[in-house]
């Protein structure tokens, strides 16, 4: 279990700094779509051969969004970072993007105007603990880091026993892919394995400036060898609806769920308030 305590804040940062960082980030993210993009299928003739370079050239992917091969590569290796919208949306077309890929791409460019660097909120009031625990099923309240911030009793019951946990062990990505127990219990826990490390992404790349991040990442891989191979895939998804399907230990009967989350106020848009729905059975 990955020991949060261990894990530094994050340092000061001016907007230079913080400028650099995203660029860095934006370039390694570019590069990343590229190395899994193959040249048949961005329409250049397939070659014989081994090649080079993993995916397409950048030189290609320059070619196809319209920009010089110099100024692609700049992005990619962080040194540009004034890129217009009508730039960045023809490489990320270029680079075939999914929905949530594209909207991922447009944060980390956005990102590169001088800003405050955003921070992780690390507490909540009473009065959100009070409507957690008015929940019948489970309920809890995650932030950026994946840290369990708020919690009824239906998730200790039904899908972890957190209460019992210290604090510092008390994160869903830790829990989720280092402890035997939310494995048995998660009918389904491949699909949401590969499906919370996408999310996790998202607030990797959105909170570069943040060693915590690396840190907790380094760690992790090294406690949880799948977690690391989908680590590499840098993949990203936006939270949507999701199933998931729990057996709690002695129990025959298999609780099915849509995880539904909801984004705060502006004052803490890193959390997450999830709320589990329990999915009805279909008469037969």
């Amino acid at each position: 279990m990955v020991d949060m305590n261990s894990l530094s804040q994050p340092a000061h940062l001016s907007p230079v700094d913080l400028n650099s960082m995203r660029a860095k980030t934006l370039g390694d993210y570019l590069k990343s779509r590229r190395a899994r993009l193959q040249p048949e299928q961005a329409g250049f003739a397939k070659t014989h051969g081994q090649r080079r370079t993993p995916g397409l050239r950048r030189e290609e992917v320059a070619i196809l969004a319209g920009v010089s091969a110099t100024y692609y590569t700049f992005l990619e290796q962080g040194r540009e970072a004034a890129v217009s919208r009508e730039v960045i949306e023809s490489i990320g077309r270029a680079l075939q993007l999914s929905p949530d890929e594209h909207t991922h791409l447009l944060g980390l460019w956005n990102g590169n105007e001088p800003e405050m660097a955003p921070l992780i909120t690390s507490e909540i009031s009473q009065s959100w603990w009070d409507i957690v625990n008015q929940m019948a099923f489970p309920a809890f309240i995650t932030n950026g880091r994946a840290e369990l911030l708020a919690w009824n009793t239906a998730v200790d019951k039904y899908v972890m026993d957190f209460t019992s946990r210290a604090p510092e062990q008390r994160n869903m990505m830790s829990s989720l892919f280092t402890d035997p127990e939310m494995r048995v219990r998660l009918i389904n826990w491949e699909e949401m394995a590969a499906h919370s490390a996408a999310i996790f992404r998202t607030s990797y790349d959105k909170y570069a400036h943040d060693p915590w991040f690396p840190r907790f990442v380094d760690n992790l891989s090294k406690e949880s060898p799948e977690f690391a191979s989908l680590w590499k895939l840098h993949q990203v998804e936006a939270k949507r609806v999701t199933r998931v399907f729990y057996q709690p230990p002695g129990q025959e009967q298999v609780n099915v769920y849509e995880i539904k989350s909801l984004s705060f106020t502006l004052d803490h848009p890193d959390l997450h308030l999830c709320i589990y729905s329990p999915v009805k059975k279909q008469e037969s």
